[in-house]
């Protein structure tokens, strides 16, 4: 719609917006009216419409096959649409027109905004299946043409209301019509059925809405009077109610067709089992959290014990070893940690490498710098944790056995994402400019015990390449090539 908008006609930003606030709240006339409803703007030069926008009904059978935006008419040969436009009042005239073999009913609304006219809903309603109306379409119908003169006057859509269609009730969910004082006049199936599963033991018709329904949510307190001024329609309001055994979602829309109150139109939809399902999903999410938190704090004594083991043992490989194992704990406790604080089992993997990097390089015997270029990305839990280990194998080989006390250097950690979405890719070096490689050293062979670990996890674990060899301008590189699952747009 922008662009046709842009194109086409000469409507501000501001009018473009009070467009886009019409059509978020159309599908509700669409459905009352059972009409196909076309939104046409006249062109800059005025001698022709262009349609920006269209909707269909969910409550009967289409007046159009085709999509008709981005039409251009010229003006004159719907005469309606000129009536409607020039006079700024909704045009009924006309006979049905035929639509391969359809007879269909048309009507404009003009659309109006501070005072000027806009554009022209013309409503298009499918007479093939009209049959004597029952008391509900009798309702739908009514409010339908309430809110097309509201339209038509400029105070429907209401301002600042942004609506989300597909979070909102809609007609079929449930209705209710109310008279001036909030008096119930009507009540869809649907709408009764939802106040039964609230508690409503009678029917609601003849009844004040927002005082039964501050009767039927639990009290509290001040609340139910500004719960009972809500469900009376009074305001246009998106609220929920909550009883003993259910929960319903409910839209106030007040009807001023003439500028005067005359009543309200009330959308609700049973979400019971939504909101029980949103509650079992928190409660869920909470649980995995909290293991994750508990996994962090026992790996975390772990590694302080080790730590405490260390201190006591007189033999210096042995204390070597024990603090080899108090950092490969400690970098599984940051997986850990950092999944305790998600929604999901996916971690922002840069964070996570930068703390490993921060966590080897105070172990260094030299004086060797840190730095980490690229982007890790969104990882899943089951790739972050061996990674983890990983990169800090990797990390604490190349500044243990790339440098000597005293020494100065600088280790750096490069992370490229590639390829498409189903297969995406990452591409992970850790380079240094320390001593180099011993004279016939076959990473693939030979190593301690650090490099059997990262062939394990990086070749078995995570079905990726690893590959170890010495740096263009001195030194080491390990490059590690990983399947991994695409970031979320």
């Amino acid at each position: 719609m922008n662009d046709l908008v842009r194109q086409h006609t000469a409507l501000s930003d501001s009018d473009l917006e009070w467009l886009h606030l019409l059509v978020s709240e159309w599908q509700l006339l669409s459905d009352l009216s059972f009409a196909d409803l076309v939104l046409w703007v006249p062109t800059l030069d005025g001698t022709r419409y262009v349609s920006v926008a269209q909707m269909r009904p969910n409550t009967g059978p289409t007046s159009y096959q085709d999509d008709m935006v981005g039409h251009l008419v010229p003006r004159g040969r719907r005469p309606m649409l000129d009536a409607a436009l020039d006079e700024g009042r909704i045009v009924r005239e006309g006979d049905p027109e035929w639509r391969e073999e359809v007879p269909v009913r048309v009507e404009s609304i003009p659309v109006r905004r501070e005072g000027r006219v806009l554009g022209v809903i013309a409503r298009n309603t499918n007479l093939l299946t009209v049959r004597t109306p029952s008391r509900l379409e009798l309702t739908y119908l009514q409010s339908a043409s309430d809110l097309a003169q509201m339209i038509a006057n400029g105070t429907f859509p209401f301002p600042g209301q942004q609506v989300d269609m597909d979070a909102s009730p809609r007609a079929g969910d449930g209705l209710i019509r109310l008279d001036a004082d909030g008096i119930v006049q009507y009540a869809s199936p649907n709408a009764l059925s939802a106040y039964h599963r609230l508690g409503l033991a009678a029917d609601l018709v003849g009844h004040h809405l927002g005082e039964t329904t501050a009767q039927l949510a639990p009290s509290r307190g001040p609340v139910d009077e500004s719960l009972a001024k809500l469900a009376s329609g009074w305001a246009p309001r998106e609220f929920e109610v909550e009883g003993s055994d259910g929960v319903i979602q409910l839209r106030a829309i007040p009807l001023k067709p003439k500028g005067n109150h005359i009543g309200s139109l009330v959308l609700l939809r049973d979400v019971t089992e939504l909101r029980r399902r949103e509650r079992e999903l928190i409660t869920k999410d909470a649980t995995i959290r909290e293991i994750h938190h508990r996994v962090k704090n026992n790996l975390q004594t772990v590694a302080a014990l080790l730590r405490l083991q260390a201190r006591r043992i007189g033999s210096a490989e042995g204390r070597e070893a024990l603090e080899e194992a108090v950092r490969r704990v400690g970098s599984i406790a940051i997986v850990h940690e950092t999944l305790s604080q998600n929604l999901d089992e996916r971690v922002e993997f840069d964070e996570i490498a930068d703390r490993v990097l921060a966590m080897v390089a105070e172990i260094s015997p030299g004086r060797v710098a840190g730095r980490r270029t690229g982007r890790f990305g969104i990882l899943d839990a089951e790739v972050a944790t061996p990674l983890s280990m990983v990169l800090t194998e990797l990390l604490q080989n190349a500044m243990e056995h790339g440098f000597g006390p005293g020494e100065t250097g600088t280790v750096e950690v490069t992370a490229v994402r590639s390829g498409t979405r189903k297969e995406a890719r990452l591409l992970i070096s850790v380079q240094d400019d320390g001593r180099g490689l011993p004279e016939g050293f076959d990473p693939q062979r030979a190593g301690n015990l650090g490099l059997q670990i990262v062939r394990t996890l990086v070749e078995g674990e995570m079905g990726g390449t690893f590959d170890m060899r010495p740096s263009a301008g001195g030194g080491t590189k390990v490059v590690l090539d990983l399947p991994v699952r695409a970031d979320k747009p």
